[in-house]
């Protein structure tokens, strides 16, 4: 119950349309049960020999007009109460994703993406029951269960006492079995998580599968979470599928109880064909509210699993906020660095050590180092993809932890080392950053970056589709389209994370050329493990092993003995014999 009232304020939010699908359920179930009366009455009528049509006209002219009031309640509560329910999943799934774009990449580095697609659509799916049919199931029951007890005790209270003595026996079968269906239909969830994620890994990966001739491999593993996805599943209904069976035999047992008692009292003129018939359909009605309790036990505890694993998500707490007096505005684009020391927990060693350099506004950065040396980790913190300590890093004067989370992000275009593309064409993926693309624009940072020269040649142009994550185009392809990307953005500060690694070094001085004549003031920041590249910044930082071990211009770094030097010389080899 507890992550059951959760639901509480989505379900206040459409209170009016939860009251009209109550009171359209009320008229359903009402209207059912004056069915039996009406058998009651046509029967006496038929077995007293005082049989008229006239009369009994009147009573099929009656048993339409509770049969029209059935059909108007039964749309009235699907409307209202299947309408809201199928609100509140709209609304909580809105949310979900929401905060699914506010959590920091941390989160995802440690949630597996099949689960958190589980968590959106599986689960919403058990929450829209909970909200929707358990309500339904949960009403309807006790007002027939009421209702038809009430009506049986005041016609035939003898009987009545008798015929729902196995009453009680479904009562505690209910309560005890809906113990067990919680944690097992968590565990049926889960198992979905793992079959999603299997799924989603092997669709991610499949040209690395296929590459490596590892298809049946994969097939084993899906077949591995298919089968425990089906034993938790057969778990479930193993237990559950005990209710009905024992429901309906305990409803069984009424009938024989209401033959044996009911029949006697008929013979002996104390009841008559009608009032036993209408006892008869009564009976047979409480099988529904019955079944309606395991129903509602079972609705409501796979929606309170559910709501229990997305409430996790939505609980979950945002490392990286904009602070409460956030600065909206940045006096410049010069970066400064203070004694940063980085380390992504605590019981890492650091990725980066008391890192301190200067970046003027409308200057180039470059920055050389070996694979985990930091140069991503660094990158990342300037933009607040991840948090820095406080007095670490600043930007126009001002603490990064001090902005507003819009204003920095949107100072920056970032062009990351893993380079994403959405499944759309080149121009949509160009254009990503822009409210009102402009053609001509998109075609002028298209140049810049040189992908306009392979627009040319590809089977629809600007429109062709790129494929889910660019996999249609080649990896110097990608790069530009991103290149153009952030471009097209026309940030403040412009950040290359080893974004012409896949390109030509003819490519490569084009772009770089055109760049420099696009500056125009900006501060741009670019990784690298090409010495050309990084010739073209004012100053370049070596890191190694998360420290700056060195910290100059190109011509500086030449000159002296160190890392800097050395890549360069073997790089200047490597191009001499190259024929």
């Amino acid at each position: 119950m507890n992550e059951l009232r959760t639901l509480y304020p989505y379900i206040r939010r459409h209170g009016w349309a939860y009251v009209l699908g109550i009171l359209s359920l009320a008229l359903t179930s009402g209207s059912q049960i004056l069915i039996p009366q009406f058998l009651r009455i046509a029967i006496d009528l038929i077995s007293s020999g005082r049989f008229e049509l006239r009369r009994i006209a009147v009573l099929m002219a009656g048993l339409l007009a509770v049969s029209l009031a059935i059909a108007a309640g039964r749309f009235g509560w699907r409307y209202f109460i299947n309408g809201s329910a199928m609100k509140i999943e709209r609304e909580l799934r809105a949310r979900l994703f929401q905060k699914f774009s506010e959590l920091q990449p941390s989160f995802y580095d440690r949630s597996q993406i099949g689960d958190l697609m589980a968590r959106s659509t599986n689960d919403m799916n058990a929450i829209r029951m909970a909200a929707g049919m358990a309500i339904v199931a949960l009403f309807d029951g006790l007002f027939m269960t009421i209702a038809i007890l009430v009506i049986l005790f005041a016609q035939q209270p003898g009987i009545a006492a008798i015929a729902i003595i196995p009453l009680p026996l479904i009562t505690m079968m209910t309560l005890f079995l809906g113990r067990f269906v919680r944690t097992l239909f968590r565990r049926v969830q889960e198992g979905f998580s793992d079959l999603s994620h299997q799924t989603q890994e092997i669709f991610s990966g499949v040209r690395i599968v296929k590459s490596f001739v590892k298809e049946l491999y994969f097939i084993g593993l899906f077949r591995a979470a298919n089968e425990e996805y089906q034993t938790r599943n057969m778990r479930l209904v193993r237990i559950w599928g005990l209710f009905f069976p024992v429901v309906t035999f305990l409803a069984g047992v009424m009938t024989l109880i209401l033959l044996r008692y009911g029949g006697e009292a008929v013979i002996m003129g104390n009841l008559s064909a009608g009032e036993f018939v209408a006892t008869l359909s009564y009976l047979e009605m409480l099988i529904w509210p019955m079944l309606g309790a395991g129903f509602t036990v079972n609705l409501l505890q796979r929606g309170a699993a559910s709501l229990a694993r997305v409430n996790a998500i939505l609980n979950e707490e945002p490392e990286i906020q904009s602070p409460s007096h956030a600065v909206t505005r940045m006096p410049s684009t010069a970066v400064s660095l203070r004694g940063l020391t980085y380390s992504y927990t605590r019981a890492d060693k650091p990725a980066l050590r008391q890192i301190s350099l200067d970046v003027p506004e409308g200057s180039i950065l470059g920055i050389l180092g070996r694979t985990g040396s930091g140069k991503s980790t660094l990158l990342r913190l300037l933009p607040r993809l991840q948090n820095p300590p406080r007095g670490t890093v600043f930007i126009g004067g001002v603490d990064v932890l001090d902005y507003d989370l819009h204003t920095l992000r949107s100072a920056f275009g970032i062009v990351p080392q893993d380079t994403f593309l959405f499944s759309d064409t080149i121009r949509a993926n160009i254009a990503f950053a822009l409210d009102e693309p402009d053609e001509s624009f998109i075609r002028h940072v298209a140049d810049v970056s040189t992908i306009s020269r392979d627009v040319r040649i590809l089977p629809n142009g600007w429109d062709t589709q790129v494929g889910e994550r660019g996999v249609t185009l080649s990896g110097g392809q990608k790069q530009r389209v991103a290149i153009s990307r952030a471009l097209a953005k026309d940030p403040e500060i412009l950040v290359f994370d080893d974004a012409l690694s896949a390109v030509d070094t003819e490519t490569e001085e084009l772009i770089l050329n055109q760049l420099l004549t696009e500056r125009a003031g900006r501060t741009s920041i670019i990784v690298s493990h090409r010495v050309s590249t990084l010739a073209t910044a004012d100053r370049v930082a070596v890191l190694d092993q998360g420290r700056l071990i060195q910290y100059g211009s190109h011509e500086e770094l030449l000159r002296e003995d160190g890392f800097y030097r050395e890549v360069a010389n073997l790089q200047q080899l490597a191009r001499s014999q190259t024929p």
